[in-house]
């Protein structure tokens, strides 16, 4: 890739004969509409308009039940359109061979997981969620779901035990840290070496002012792009990033560089 690359570290997409149902599904758990249908195909067709020119995409598996299809159709996915899609595995506390989930998302080319504790019904710093970050230290990155408050599942001060416990844990700590409780996240997550953050379902929330200071708080290496499709339109979210106007150097680490050191995308 060439400067002017975007990655979007955070797209959810599903099979074309569930998409529309697992969309409208999350957007009623947050209240609002989703934008989109959630299939790959409008998905690339979104990227193509905003010149977008990779995406990181995984899905959720509410119950251990659900894992083996959404990591065959993510692996599917990416094998299928050759270097346009990064793939992340579904993982649950409660499956039964985490270490052979582990072997199995390397073998199939993914690279990282994905989870989030709202819809997966489990406490971040829980015993069983403390047992699987304990096998997941030192592998591939993991994507959370962080901050709701409607919830205790994922607030900031939950992941802030699992990275003191874990500091070999890399985390993608999604929505600036903190959806709903980002001023909480930033003061308990900035400066964690091992914590990035992503900018998806957070920018619609502040001001372009505001936007910039929220992320100035964590380090220009620590922030990632993100568009959280099919919730929001992945040009609207580039165009809402844009607007931030932050310098050069910032925007280029946090809409390509960033996600491509840390998932090693040439």
């Amino acid at each position: 890739m060439t400067t002017g690359s975007v990655i979007d570290i955070h797209a959810h997409v599903f099979p074309d004969a569930v998409a529309q149902k697992a969309a409208d599904s999350i957007g009623t758990f947050y209240g609002m509409n989703a934008r989109h249908s959630g299939t790959v195909s409008e998905l690339t067709g979104e990227y193509d308009r905003a010149g977008i020119n990779r995406g990181c995409i995984h899905s959720v598996a509410v119950t251990p039940h659900y894992i083996p299809a959404i990591n065959r159709f993510i692996a599917e996915t990416v094998r299928q359109y050759s270097g346009r899609f990064t793939g992340f595995a579904a993982i649950h506390p409660g499956a039964e061979d985490i270490p052979g989930l582990i072997d199995e998302t390397k073998a199939m080319g993914l690279k990282g997981f994905k989870i989030h504790p709202d819809m997966q019904r489990f406490a971040l710093d829980s015993p069983e969620a403390m047992d699987m970050f304990s096998l997941l230290e030192g592998q591939m990155p993991v994507m959370i779901h962080t901050g709701d408050r409607r919830f205790e599942y994922s607030n900031p001060k939950r992941m802030k035990r699992v990275l003191d416990t874990f500091p070999r844990l890399t985390c993608i700590c999604a929505h600036l840290g903190g959806w709903s409780e980002w001023e909480d996240a930033w003061k308990t997550l900035a400066g964690y070496e091992n914590v990035y953050v992503d900018t998806s379902s957070s920018l619609y929330a502040f001001t372009p002012e505001k936007g910039r200071e929220m992320i100035r708080h964590y380090s220009r290496e620590r922030v990632l792009f993100g568009t959280d499709y099919p919730m929001w339109t992945p040009g609207e979210e580039l165009d809402r990033f844009r607007k931030l106007q932050l310098s050069d150097d910032e925007a280029e680490r946090i809409l390509y560089r960033n996600a491509a050191d840390l998932l090693q995308i040439t």
